[in-house]
């Protein structure tokens, strides 16, 4: 392909940029009730509150900070168990603060332990590695670790394709105790010699059901392989993701130590019941003027619409934007540049309709998502709960609309009445019917 020049611009250093966060919703306080289930051999007690940690008054100040003064579900339970140094294997919806959740006992830890400076040397040698399988979350994840290191010697790199390679390793090359990367980016900059994997204390997979299937797993199979990467034993590994279908969790034993534990906060692979689901019927052809209805009742509130095709992305918002729908999309044939400009003028109301493909859905934190609209439903169901994880974050209430084709999404029917009504949504008459009937059986009406 073409070169790739693409050097993203340098986040702001300012303190109150850093800590720059938003309004958690009304519904926030309502997750203490999310029942959580610990499975594995003695698991440490759950913390109440962050002084229950006893972290160091650095990152004491950089929680408050950063706006964080109660503790979700999910961080009430992984951070004493990361802090007892056990490896760890989370489910939790999206938006219920996975990201805290390991990076804070990990940079407690390293800073106990105190940290190798490295920037002069030719190889650097991180103590956690963090891969997720988006550009735009993995950077979302490294400017939340800005806020905790905020302070320390710690130095948190981010490093991901699409951007100039020169770049990422100029980056890296300043020091790097925590490098946040997506696997090719990684394994690119591990086959060029200037990381050393020895001293690798922490390695997190945030979304780890993506990073394990199809698309991801073989990179991480390598990462792992590497003579230098210290053995499972002698590293601590942590999993997050917001569904773990069987097949992952076979895959994930892999990577974890026996002894590891199993956080789980309400269904496994559950929709958020914050997210309000409506299922209409709407086949292929009208969905065009289904969508252009709805949208014209929603204003200006933001929606994600999400599509199954790169092409179908720009084609539908080109088509929104001539019925006068302000509309930008992402997808990832976009150029890098291209997708943080559509993200940014999507963040600021600029356009508050993006369509998207699946590549944006995954653990994208945009403030006030009021509604996503699934054009086309995935083909799987946990593509589908991630997709509705857009909206309904931190508390926030968010609608969640889908348009449901029989001739293409019959084989979806029965795992979407379950989503619907595990979390608590009125399941419509016709598609209990369309569940009803076994696949693959032609129903003559």
């Amino acid at each position: 392909g073409p070169k790739v020049t693409y050097v993203p611009p340098a986040p702001p250093e300012d303190e109150q940029a850093i800590f720059a966060r938003y309004q958690t919703g009304i519904n926030f306080d309502k997750y203490d009730d999310n029942v959580v289930e610990v499975s594995g051999l003695d698991p440490p007690a759950p913390i109440l509150a962050f002084e229950d940690a006893n972290l160091c008054q650095t990152l004491n100040k950089n929680i408050a900070k950063a706006g964080y003064s109660k503790l979700t579900p999910v961080q009430k339970y992984s951070i004493p168990v990361i802090l007892a140094g056990r490896d760890l294997m989370a489910c939790a919806h999206t938006g219920s603060g996975k990201t805290a959740a390991f990076l804070l006992p990990v940079v407690a830890h390293m800073m106990r332990d105190g940290i190798t400076a490295t920037s002069f040397k030719e190889q650097q040698e991180p103590e956690c590695i963090i891969v997720a399988p988006t550009r735009e979350l993995i950077n979302q994840i490294f400017l939340e670790a800005r806020k905790f290191v905020y302070g320390t010697c710690i130095r948190p790199v981010v490093i991901y394709g699409g951007t100039q390679t020169g770049h990422s390793i100029r980056q890296v090359m300043q020091g790097c105790n925590i490098l946040c990367a997506t696997p090719g980016r990684l394994l690119d900059i591990i086959g060029r010699e200037k990381i050393a994997l020895h001293n690798v204390k922490y390695l997190v997979l945030d979304e780890a059901d993506r990073m394990l299937d199809m698309g991801f797993g073989s990179d991480m199979k390598k990462l792992i392989s590497y003579p230098s990467m210290p053995p499972k034993d002698q590293r601590q590994t942590l999993m997050f993701s917001a569904t773990f279908p069987e097949e992952v969790q076979r895959l994930a034993r892999e990577f974890l130590k026996t002894d590891y534990l199993f956080v789980v906060v309400g269904h496994v692979g559950g929709a958020c019941s914050d997210v309000q689901q409506i299922v209409l019927q709407v086949p292929q052809y009208s969905k065009r003027d289904k969508l252009i209805e709805i949208l014209q009742g929603t204003g200006q509130e933001r929606t994600m619409v999400f599509v199954d095709k790169k092409k179908k992305a720009d084609y539908i918002a080109a088509f929104l934007c001539q019925e006068k729908i302000a509309a930008t999309s992402i997808h990832g044939d976009r150029e890098q540049r291209e997708r943080e400009v559509a993200l940014q003028d999507f963040r600021s109301g600029r356009c508050p309709v993006l369509v998207a493909t699946s590549v944006a859905a995954r653990g994208l934190d945009i403030e006030k998502v009021q509604h996503v609209i699934n054009f086309d439903l995935p083909s799987t169901i946990e593509e589908y709960v991630h997709r509705i994880g857009r909206t309904g974050r931190c508390g926030n209430t968010g609608k969640a609309i889908c348009f449901f084709d029989k001739s293409s999404d019959g084989h979806l029917a029965q795992s979407l009445v379950k989503v619907l009504s595990d979390a608590q949504q009125e399941v419509p008459v016709w598609l209990e019917e369309i569940a009803s009937v076994p696949q693959g059986e032609i129903v003559c009406t």
